[in-house]
């Protein structure tokens, strides 16, 4: 690490003009969430290796900047030549920035790597001190990361269109409708979920994440996708010149966005003689009005190298309409989000009984069902780890129909390890199971018709009175959450103080947001909507899905988090105050909660009815993927208690 930042501030004092900081951030040339192993820039510099942060170098300093998920793990991870700053709780990055580094101070950054709406917010932070954003032609981490991973080549594939639910035809329709509406000549994708829906296809350049490394640019008379040309098979160019697309060269799309912005970008598609979609002459007529010369771009996942080949005076920015159109789903999109869901509670259940009869088995525990002291084993045969049973968990998940892998890594946490938010265990230094401690997983799984994502919290022995607390005010605010009705027009941000308040009564909380969107088969995390404490004004809307996934974290101890995806649907109501329509949720993740880790007398007795109801529903659910052995379990599991 010391040589790293060693050889990093000499290229800082070298360039021209000699820079002062150099940030490091998380992101791709996409600002994706997550990233492949060659784009680890910043965990390759710093040593966290978490999905969020940003890392600063000067040339006396090397700070990291991370949100609540990862104080913990950010401590253990930094070396003592890092400070960890954490997002919140110290200044923030910009604000740092212009407060400690001098006047007219040069901060470096790869023009790919950072967002125009994040070098703004910079610029006018900077504008006290008269400090200056750098974009550097190089990204001087990679001058430094000698055994950086090679790029890969991973085929691109046709999303099927009855899981996608919607032509790219139709896509490529509505979207040229909204340009119209904006009076936007083009528009830039750098999104890669929002590349790969508007095409319906699919990809594995990211682990986890079903996408391929790509830009598109659609006009009204072009639709162009910029990719490695090796990665698109003939079949797959074909289909997508049927539906008006042409492939172009991942490098290409800088020139190409220089181009639009000359309104010079032509198609050699025209050339080659195949026809796109809609009417020609309408697209001459939006074409030839000198009005229409706006070209859109999201400033939020739009990077400043492709901003900087526009004329700022005729860019429209606003976010991508790819993002809400993305996050309404279709009703293919919902049937399969509910197929993949049940399969996956399915496996979920399995893994329970299968991860139940181990624990008895090597470590004396109790069991799921039972509280009684650990029993004192005098040889184990075997032993388990975070790591083994998680691995299992997949296993379970594999033998489903549609499985594609993972939506994430999975969070398999036992005892002080699960007080980590979004901790992830390595093979060489994960944690035994222990009978007497908590465990929690959070995982997922891509499926070719849904994305999943599920959280359970579970204990083999003998819970303390304030762990049972604990989880029953978690509980509490699952619940309430998932049973909120609301107006039309409110957004997650109103919402998010329902699973908050039983953990707040108690003098409780958590340091994550409530609920995030989630893909059909796409990112495990999709926008533009969330329930958290941090505001965001997009209304919830019906056929949208959302996590509600409330926790508590008792550092050193223990974590507790539950978690299922719902989705939000309009509500039946006696009355319509203001003629604006309800929504409600529906739970479409289907395992039960662990009732000896309930203090029942802490529920109200229609909490008590909805744990009843729900768990009735698990049974009658999930009965068709379970064996016999699987079921009883299940029915055990799943029996109603009494308020």
């Amino acid at each position: 690490m010391a040589d790293t930042l060693a050889s990093l501030r000499s290229l800082m004092a070298s360039h021209s003009p000699p820079l002062d900081a150099l940030v490091v951030p998380s992101e791709d040339y996409h600002q994706s969430e997550y990233v492949s192993d060659r784009d680890k820039r910043r965990a390759f510099v710093s040593g966290f290796t978490g999905s969020a942060g940003v890392a600063l170098v000067t040339m006396k300093e090397a700070l990291l900047w991370t949100d609540g998920r990862y104080f913990l793990q950010a401590t253990q991870e930094l070396s003592d030549q890092w400070k960890l700053m954490r997002i919140g709780e110290d200044p923030a990055l910009e604000v740092w920035m212009a407060d400690n580094l001098h006047s007219n101070a040069s901060i470096g950054v790869d023009p790919w790597c950072i967002s125009v709406e994040t070098s703004q917010r910079w610029e006018r932070a900077f504008t006290k001190k008269q400090q200056n954003i750098v974009l550097t032609s190089v990204n001087l981490v990679d001058q430094v990361w000698k055994d950086r991973p090679a790029a890969q080549v991973n085929p691109v594939v046709v999303h099927p269109l009855e899981f996608a639910g919607c032509s790219v035809t139709d896509k490529l329709s509505d979207l040229r409708d909204k340009l119209v509406q904006e009076r936007a000549r083009g528009i830039i994708f750098t999104a890669l979920d929002e590349v790969a829906w508007l095409f319906n296809i699919r990809g594995s350049d990211v682990s986890y994440c079903p996408v391929v490394h790509s830009f598109a640019v659609v006009t009204q008379n072009l639709a162009l996708l910029y990719v490695d040309k090796k990665k698109v098979s003939p079949e797959v160019n074909a289909y997508l010149a049927e539906n008006g697309v042409e492939v172009r060269e991942y490098a290409t799309v800088a020139t190409d966005v220089a181009l639009l912005a000359s309104d010079l970008l032509n198609s050699s598609t025209t050339q080659s003689g195949i026809q796109r979609n809609g009417s020609p002459n309408e697209a001459d007529k939006v074409e030839s009005d000198e009005s229409v010369d706006l070209i859109w771009v999201d400033s939020a996942s739009c990077c400043c190298a492709l901003y900087a080949k526009l004329n700022p005076d005729k860019v429209i920015m606003k976010q991508s309409p790819l993002a809400l159109s993305k996050a309404l789903k279709n009703s293919a999109e919902l049937e399969g989000l509910k197929k993949a869901h049940i399969r996956d509670g399915a496996a979920v259940v399995q893994y329970l009984v299968w991860l139940d009869n181990e624990m008895q088995d090597i470590y004396g525990a109790s069991g799921y069902f039972l509280e009684e002291e650990t029993k004192k084993m005098t040889e184990k045969q075997k032993k388990l780890t975070e790591v083994t049973v998680s691995d299992k968990l997949e296993s379970f998940r594999a033998s489903k129909e549609h499985f594609r892998g993972l939506s994430f890594p999975t969070i398999s946490s036992v005892g002080s390890n699960a007080a980590i938010i979004h901790y992830s265990p390595r093979a060489d230094t994960c944690a035994e199971l222990d009978a007497n401690k908590i465990y929690l997983f959070d995982s997922g799984a891509q499926y070719l018709d849904g994305t999943t994502d599920i959280t359970r919290t579970v204990h083999f022995g003998k819970p303390s009175a304030h762990e049972k607390a604990c989880y029953t005010a978690v509980l509490k605010g699952h619940i309430a959450l998932g049973n909120a009705r609301f107006p039309n027009g409110t957004n997650g941000h109103f919402l998010d103080i329902l699973a908050r308040i039983p953990l707040w009564n108690d003098g409780l909380d958590y340091r994550h947001g409530t609920g995030h969107g989630i893909g059909s088969y796409l990112n495990v995390h999709e926008g533009p909507h969330l329930i958290s404490f941090r505001p965001r004004n997009v209304p919830l809307q019906a056929s949208m899905t959302v996590t509600d996934e409330p926790g508590y974290y008792e550092d050193g101890n223990f974590g507790i988090r539950l978690e299922n995806v719902l989705i939000i649907k309009e509500a039946n109501t006696k009355f319509n105050f203001g003629d604006k329509g309800y929504l409600s949720f529906e739970h479409i993740t289907w395992a039960p909660y662990q009732k000896k880790l309930i203090d029942l007398s802490i529920l109200t007795r229609e909490e008590v009815q909805w744990l009843n109801t729900y768990h009735s529903k698990c049974r009658d659910i999930l009965a068709p993927y379970l064996d016999e052995t699987e079921m009883a379990w299940l029915r055990r599991a799943t029996e109603p208690v009494g308020a």
